[in-house]
């Protein structure tokens, strides 16, 4: 192979690796791999039994307005994690409900904290939550650090937008790998915060 020739394909492996790694759209049920005691139901929310649980890990750092956050502060309250992005349409879909239940859920014993990835600024992160009301904190993470963080098999990097529930405990309860509207939401929702 010629040097030129070369080039070209080496173009071509990077451009698919990056369009690949720029995914985004309706998930599955796959979260990677793992042994996460995940049971999805027929609605798309995985869900963990209390007793199989796994602690969720870190996640803390600097949001997208230059505050800091650290979801380990929420303890005893129930946290809805969103992993979301400015340029993912679902994402986009998906807000107004995310808006709308934490409203709901304010001063209730629900956190929600987004976790905006893959912007390389966090203008357009910023006007994203302005544009759909969102008022709780998200986490920045441009290249996807605090995804990578939890036990393999519970996010994928590349399904984006993806829900977590932690429970009170600290321990990731439930999962969704696709865009929710607020019914679904709610239903994975509801069951933890009945928990006692």
């Amino acid at each position: 192979m010629s040097t030129r020739s070369r080039a070209v394909l080496l173009s071509a492996v990077a451009v698919t690796a990056a369009l690949s790694l720029s995914a985004c759209g309706k998930g599955g049920t796959s979260g990677g791999g793992g042994n996460t005691n995940f049971v999805t139901g027929n609605n798309g929310i995985a869900t963990v039994p209390v007793g199989e649980r796994t602690a969720a890990p870190d996640l803390s750092g600097k949001t997208i307005d230059g505050k800091s956050v650290d979801v380990a502060d929420y303890k005893g309250q129930v946290v809805v994690i969103n992993v979301w992005g400015s340029w993912c349409s679902p994402c986009r879909e998906e807000a107004q409900y995310f808006a709308k239940v934490s409203k709901a859920y304010d001063g209730k014993g629900v956190q929600f904290v987004g976790i905006n990835t893959r912007d390389t600024s966090t203008t357009p992160a910023v006007e994203f939550e302005k544009a759909h009301g969102i008022t709780y904190p998200s986490l920045y993470d441009p290249t996807g650090k605090l995804m990578l963080r939890f036990k393999k098999g519970t996010l994928n990097p590349q399904l984006i937008p993806s829900t977590l529930i932690i429970d009170r405990h600290g321990k990731v309860a439930a999962r969704a790998l696709e865009a929710l509207d607020d019914t679904t939401l709610l239903k994975m929702l509801k069951p933890v915060v009945a928990e006692k």
